[in-house]
């Protein structure tokens, strides 16, 4: 489990972590993680990259100045097509995100909160976007021990000073 919180901790800096980050929560398929500057709540796609390939995660990012609170985020398995955009759908319910490459993202605060809401009475998620071929391709996700995680994650980060 350790070293699925390092991961995700990895995947989403994009880079090493400098000081380790403090667990606040794992449990169910979801982590909750103070990195220090950011507090998250995220996951693996329950399909696991192959070696050299990227890992899809997901989660949801907290700031201390609140410039970022419960922002869905996901690192797609493939790159995005330019110009095309990504959908989350939760239970059933889709969400249009901004996609940039790699990654993809909630459109604002409004529609950050209606994810959660949607991933509180959900057991999967799944990304959907188109790559750079055109073809369309899906990151699914389990939603056990994601509620926990955003409130231990949201928590932390509303406890910190700015």
């Amino acid at each position: 489990m350790k070293r699925l919180i390092l991961a995700i901790a990895m995947l989403v800096t994009g880079q090493a972590v400098a000081a380790a980050p403090v667990r606040l929560f794992a449990g169910g398929s979801w982590a909750a993680l103070d990195r220090g500057a950011v507090c998250d709540a995220g996951t693996r796609s329950e399909r696991i990259a192959i070696k050299g390939k990227v890992q899809a995660v997901a989660g949801f990012a907290f700031t201390p100045d609140h410039r970022r609170w419960g922002e869905f985020y996901a690192r797609l398995s493939r790159p995005a097509r330019p110009g095309s955009s990504a959908i989350l759908s939760v239970g059933g319910q889709p969400f249009l995100l901004v996609a940039n490459g790699e990654w993809a993202w909630s459109r604002g605060a409004a529609q950050s909160a209606a994810i959660i809401d949607a991933v509180r009475l959900s057991a999967r998620m799944t990304v959907e976007a188109r790559d750079l071929n055109g073809r369309r391709f899906r990151d699914p996700y389990r939603l056990d021990g994601a509620p926990t995680a955003i409130d231990a994650a949201a928590a932390r980060c509303a406890g910190k000073s700015s």
